[in-house]
């Protein structure tokens, strides 16, 4: 883990200087006063991390990371764990939904494999990964957000049984009563709810003890949370805002905030998904969602669904008079 804790202790500030810059303008632009306050703050966000009194989104990219799941066994999903292969296949071909919205909104996709047919041990019972296999996924987030070219960044997964990693990583991390933090994931029955609900709390009680956040993420996380949290601190690195999905995409941030308070300064919220353990981690985090349709597909959909907002947000500042220019 000595990557991820180095990188979390060095964050860089954003560009306070550009930020406040992009709110005096808006304190001027030629509509009502606050008309369009929460975009307004969007683009002063976008600047802020940006680095950019001129904020835009010209390159927004997503890393949609694939991973499968040993809790799965368990009886905690309506699918078998191998629709996670066919969910990336779909994908490869251009056919999946985050394919689909992202070619509205103009921006790129990188699916990355990071455990498909290679599912973590079940949590229930064992570590969900090893020293190796934890930086293996540290490394792959990295290395996504290391090689793009973009100006926005979403982070989405895919992995049946990954809202069981979830609710484990929130549930160990949050406190309170672990069937709280437990959602229908893809529609579960009564029955099954019953199963992931002591799937979890077999999973909490086993790492009871337990105080690193990291390695909570190890013990009870996935490959794609991993990556997920990994990415999110690389692309602080990289001065990229970051549009964060849904439950999954949060709960591999939550273990970052309890290392350093301000590790998601540069995240945004895109959609409040209908877990009802999302709506309490972005509770806990002070980040309220862009979006609430009550979505649930993961793919980074929800997040990707937000992005035209964001680049309006910025067009919304930057190709407006003021009522100085306007008028002077």
């Amino acid at each position: 883990m000595t990557w991820i804790r180095s990188a979390l202790d060095s964050l860089p500030a954003g560009d306070a200087a550009a930020a406040a810059a992009v709110r005096a303008r808006a304190a001027d632009i030629l509509r009502p006063a606050g008309a369009l306050a929460r975009l307004d703050e969007v683009a002063a966000f976008v600047a802020e991390w940006q680095h950019n009194a001129q904020p835009q989104v010209t390159k927004p990219a997503a890393l949609i990371f694939a991973a499968d799941h040993g809790v799965t066994v368990a009886g905690v999903s309506n699918y078998p764990a191998e629709v996670t292969a066919a969910m990336l296949t779909a994908y490869k071909a251009g056919k999946s939904t985050i394919s689909a919205f992202a070619a509205v909104a103009g921006a790129s996709v990188d699916a990355v494999d990071v455990g498909v047919g290679r599912p973590t041990g079940d949590i229930r019972f064992e570590s969900a990964m090893s020293l190796e296999r934890f930086e293996e996924a540290v490394d792959a987030g990295r290395r996504a957000v290391e090689a793009l070219d973009a100006d926005l960044l979403v982070l989405g997964e895919m992995g049946i049984g990954n809202t069981t990693a979830a609710a484990a990583v929130a549930a160990a991390l949050g406190g309170g009563e672990v069937a709280t933090w437990v959602g229908r994931g893809t529609g579960l029955d009564d029955e099954a709810m019953a199963r992931k609900r002591q799937a979890v709390r077999q999973a909490v009680d086993r790492i009871a003890g337990v105080l690193d956040p990291l390695e909570v993420l190890r013990e009870v996380g996935g490959a794609e949370l991993v990556a997920i949290a990994a990415a999110i601190v690389a692309a602080r690195h990289r001065g990229l805002p970051v549009v964060l999905d849904g439950y999954v995409v949060t709960a591999a941030a939550i273990p970052l905030v309890a290392v350093r308070a301000d590790a998601l300064d540069h995240c945004i919220v895109g959609h409040c998904s209908a877990e009802p353990g999302h709506r309490r981690l972005l509770d806990r985090i002070g980040k309220p969602p862009l979006l609430d349709l009550g979505m649930r597909l993961g793919e980074g959909s929800g997040a990707m669904a937000a992005v035209p907002l964001v680049a309006m947000a910025c067009a919304g500042i930057t190709r407006v008079p003021t009522f100085s220019e306007w008028f002077g």
